[in-house]
């Protein structure tokens, strides 16, 4: 059992590397059966859906634990954490490369759109698993 108010740093940075982890199995599992099923271009687009769906559990980790860092130092200055500008820099930059991805995936690649969306929402998928994991465990 966990109790809620012990939830740490540590406790988030292994609750999204597994919604990541996840997320990979999803991929490795789905992208040979949606092309046996419905050809390369959706499971191109899955992969493409995966991909920027990971990336940004992953950019929000990166995100997330900047801030969590700040906001434990108290004012001091924290150690080992990429500064916050190239924090959300580097957000802003992943949302455009993600928006170029998605536009380039639709028009090019005439492969089926739900594909494309199911990939999109692994991540939310796998944080509402990890989420459900999590509550079965706390105590409040």
């Amino acid at each position: 059992m966990i109790d809620l108010g012990t939830y740490s740093d540590e406790d988030f940075k292994r609750t999204m590397w597994s919604a990541l982890r996840m997320v990979a199995i999803a991929v490795a599992v789905g992208v040979p059966l949606l092309w046996w099923k419905l050809g390369w271009a959706s499971a191109a687009l899955f992969a493409v859906g995966a991909l920027i769906s990971g990336s940004g559990l992953f950019e929000w980790l990166h995100l997330m634990t900047a801030l969590m860092a700040r906001m434990d130092a108290g004012g001091e200055k924290p150690v080992k954490v990429r500064p916050l500008g190239r924090v959300l820099t580097g957000f802003v930059l992943r949302l455009g490369c993600a928006l170029a991805l998605l536009y380039v995936s639709l028009k090019y690649m005439h492969g089926s759109v739900y594909a494309l969306i199911a990939g999109l929402a692994l991540a939310v998928a796998a944080l509402t698993i990890e989420g459900l994991r999590l509550l079965r465990r706390w105590t409040v």
